[in-house]
């Protein structure tokens, strides 16, 4: 069946299955459990209930006290006054001494924004909240920002708890022009050094070819140049947005072929006239929560995102209604839209860890940050203002073999780079997966497929195969049996995608 419209899929048609789904999509899945107490919710409670994510409790809230904030930070009057004399006068062990204290402090930031990582790929796989932590991290690869250029965990922190607070708001009002004021991404595009004698073109560009428009969707090079001079003297204080009047072009800028004294602010009400703004959002947000489309786009595809896009002006730039009739609407559900996303590296860690629920071990999430780095994705340096690729870039034989060996770790404790003996002693409690089923090897079998890789009627073939290993074990179903199913699922190539 293939479905266009934003039609609500008939209640009785929402089952476990299109639960998990659901689950998979809208966070990082969740157990068997999880999906048939949504399915049991109907679609519509299901759905509100994800959506609406800010009436369930945060234990644990992020607040700007949680780091440090004055590791980098300006020096003050008085220290560039001691550094100017010094080099005036050649005392360079004054001069010297700054160095190093920049260089102490450059150490201590790349170890905050390591343990930062580290603290968002934790809360990833606990969050009672997944849409929340799933829409932040599309944020991030939107307006991608990087610390190795900025240099500062702390305005990566911030940009980080602006995109969580934002995730769900307008599009418009709150992320565009929010992320104009943002620390971290005018550093990072180089709009601190935007001034009207030299005008910067960085941010002005990467505001309409990827952040609002689309590259070379209703703008031109004139136009870039004027939006540069929109922007200049949107600047960073410390670790608060300023706007510098006295490096602020105040002349006459022509854009799109309107004239006026414009800002920076003005140039974001101009760029959501434009007939791409609603358009090219909607295509990443259908890339990244219904298909990816690695073989181009159907008609089935154009015409649910036309429709999309046309309610996103409707609602006057509002992300929650999108997100709300993706969910509810048949085209969501459709059997060509599920397990059609090959998972990030991120989503392939998290939704095991949340669907496995492996025991917690030694320096767990400092392995599984190194392991999601490896296969293409740190949280914090997407590898350009681009941001992730994804689709089929996350596969190839390199990351491949660290995926398998990433949940072959989850499962046993064994790490890639050790000897089975050396692996963490926590045992995985694979039976809780199984439990109430039957013993069965056949059974079991056909239920870890369907569980694990979200299909209706899992393939003959893998089930054969799966038995055969079985019989090397003389069909026992314990502890050590079910690991060894799960390792061999695991690593199946439909266990990549979601």
């Amino acid at each position: 069946m293939t479905v266009s419209s934003l039609r609500t899929l008939e209640p009785k048609l929402f089952d476990q299955r299109k639960a998990k789904h659901l689950l998979q999509r809208a966070g990082f899945g969740g157990t068997s459990q999880q999906a048939q107490a949504l399915a049991d919710m109907g679609i519509e409670k299901a759905v509100d209930f994800i959506v609406n994510y800010e009436n369930v409790a945060d234990p644990d809230p992020p607040s700007p006290e949680d780091y440090d904030k004055d590791i980098i930070r300006p020096a003050s009057a008085s220290e560039r006054n001691t550094i100017k004399n010094a080099r005036e006068n050649g005392n360079e062990s004054i001069v010297d001494m700054y160095r190093k204290e920049r260089q102490r402090r450059q150490r201590l930031d790349r170890k905050q924004i390591t343990e930062i990582e580290r603290w968002w790929l934790q809360r990833l796989a606990t969050t009672p909240r997944p849409l929340e932590e799933k829409l932040t991290l599309f944020w991030h690869g939107h307006f991608a920002t990087g610390y190795r250029t900025i240099e500062n965990s702390y305005h990566m922190y911030l940009q980080n708890m602006f995109f969580r607070e934002n995730a769900m708001g307008n599009f418009k009002e709150d992320l565009v022009r929010g992320i104009i004021h943002d620390p971290a991404m005018i550093k990072y595009l180089n709009n601190h050094q935007n001034r009207k004698q030299a005008p910067n073109e960085n941010l002005a560009r990467e505001l309409m070819e990827l952040f609002t428009l689309g590259e070379g969707q209703g703008y031109d090079e004139d136009d870039i140049k004027e939006g540069a001079r929109c922007l200049t003297g949107y600047t960073v204080e410390d670790d608060e947005f300023a706007f510098r009047i006295g490096n602020h072009d105040t002349g006459k800028k022509r854009i799109f072929g309107r004239s006026g004294n414009f800002d920076g602010d003005d140039f974001v009400d101009l760029i959501f006239t434009r007939p791409s703004a609603s358009k090219f959002i909607v295509e990443k947000l259908y890339k990244f929560f219904i298909n990816d489309l690695p073989h181009g786009e159907t008609l089935a595809s154009k015409n649910f995102s036309l429709s999309l896009s046309n309610l996103l002006k409707r609602q006057d730039w509002e992300i929650k209604p999108i997100i709300e009739a993706m969910f509810l609407s048949e085209h969501f559900y459709d059997d060509s839209n599920m397990n059609a996303i090959i998972k990030s590296p991120v989503q392939l860690i998290v939704q095991a860890a949340r669907s496995l629920n492996p025991p917690q071990r030694s320096k767990m999430v400092r392995t599984l940050a190194i392991s999601s780095d490896v296969m293409g994705q740190r949280l914090f340096a997407p590898p350009s203002v681009k941001g992730w690729d994804g689709g089929r870039t996350w596969i190839n034989t390199s990351t491949m073999f660290m995926r398998q060996n990433t949940l072959l770790y989850l499962l046993t404790g064994q790490r890639p780079d050790s000897e089975a003996w050396e692996a963490d002693g926590a045992q995985f409690d694979a039976m809780a997966l199984v439990q109430g089923e039957t013993r069965d090897p056949k059974d079991t079998i056909t239920f870890l497929l369907t569980t694990l890789l979200n299909q209706e009627n899992p393939d003959r073939t893998r089930v054969s195969s799966l038995q055969d290993y079985m019989k090397t074990q003389n069909n026992k179903i314990n502890n050590e049996t079910v690991t060894g199913l799960l390792t061999l699922i695991t690593a199946m190539p439909e266990y990549q995608l979601c």
